[in-house]
């Protein structure tokens, strides 16, 4: 796989753009509670790529627009991804974020949820003073079909049975919903017809999908100081991503009865409050290596890449388009 493209370099002409937006969402956390601004600085000064800023923005650009509803919107787009991060390290148990304490180790669990609600209704206060009842509605299916993957994918942990269209619902709902509402957005501010809407919001999804695959992926061959995070934490949460199902699919009846030993025992562990130890966890990882699942994992996200590419190739050429389509080579191509 040839090097990723540079991030900061595809998207630095928005580099003023994204400024605002930064501004927009710390204005956004005033509170009279001042634990909320608190946590907002935690949570926006943890870094990011601030991916679905960018997919409102570049995707707004590529249909025509440039006013300053973009920047409203897209800082809705990172209130309401911030929000379910929240929410998920809750569920997750999850006690580092992007290098650093998550918000439910380092302020408790209690303030993480109800700061998470702060942000989802910071993302409704948004959308609602913009007016535009499509984007609304891209912005409300989103939120339900997060909800939605979160519990499907809670409801089969640790489950050896899970299939790949499964997977892929989970996947779909948790991460490609928010990215194709926000691409759609953006070209809803275009005022763009509706078979290029549909062509831009189904590049926001092809990419969100993409973008998960390798995420999952990097789970089994990242490095912790690249995740920000310990590697294999989501099969030791019992979240069977594409590596471990694929594998599964190809592997012996006997590695397969293994695996699901394992995970029937790392469910019961889970229950019991505690986390499954290295050596076992390591065992899956071994057998996933010897089956590619890493790499079945990463084609497939190739694959959604170039998929993503063709639903914006026939745009005229502009510079919003090439970064687009940089874009999504960058998210194939990342490591961390």
């Amino acid at each position: 796989m040839t090097a990723a493209p540079d991030l900061e370099r595809i998207i630095s002409f928005l580099r003023d753009d994204l400024e605002q937006v930064e501004r927009v969402m710390r204005a956004g956390m005033r509170s009279v509670a001042p634990v909320i601004p608190t946590i907002g600085e935690h949570t926006f000064g943890s870094g990011g790529k601030r991916v679905r800023p960018v997919m409102v923005l570049l995707a707004a650009r590529l249909c025509g627009y440039r006013g300053p509803r973009a920047i409203q919107i897209a800082a809705a787009a990172e209130y309401l991804h911030s929000a379910s991060l929240l929410h998920d390290d809750v569920v997750d148990g999850a006690e580092t974020r992007r290098g650093r304490p998550s918000v439910n180790a380092r302020f408790g669990s209690k303030l993480a949820i109800l700061v998470g609600d702060f942000l989802y209704a910071r993302t409704c206060q948004t959308l609602v003073e913009d007016g535009d009842p499509d984007i609304l509605a891209a912005f409300s299916e989103s939120i339900r079909a997060m909800a939605e993957g979160e519990v499907l994918q809670l409801t089969r942990s640790f489950d050896p049975e899970m299939s790949e269209s499964t997977y892929l619902e989970v996947i779909g709902g948790k991460t490609s919903s928010l990215l194709a509402a926000a691409a759609e957005a953006g070209a809803i501010l275009g005022g763009v017809t509706r078979s290029e809407r549909r062509a831009v919001r189904e590049y926001g999804w092809q990419l969100g999908l993409a973008f998960q695959l390798v995420d999952d992926a990097l789970d089994y061959a990242g490095s912790e100081q690249d995740l920000g995070k310990a590697p294999l934490t989501d099969v030791s949460e019992g979240k069977l991503t594409l590596p471990l199902i694929s594998t599964l699919k190809r592997c012996s009846t006997g590695e397969r009865d293994a695996i699901s030993s394992l995970l029937k025992d790392f469910a019961l562990q889970s229950a019991a409050g505690r986390v499954p130890d290295r050596e076992s966890v390591q065992r899956v990882a071994e057998c996933v290596e010897r089956h590619h699942g890493v790499e079945s994992a990463l084609s497939r996200a190739q694959q959604l890449g170039s998929q993503a590419r063709a639903q914006i190739e026939p745009f005229v050429d502009c510079e919003a388009k090439r970064a687009l389509l940089a874009f999504a080579d960058f998210v194939v191509g990342r490591h961390s």
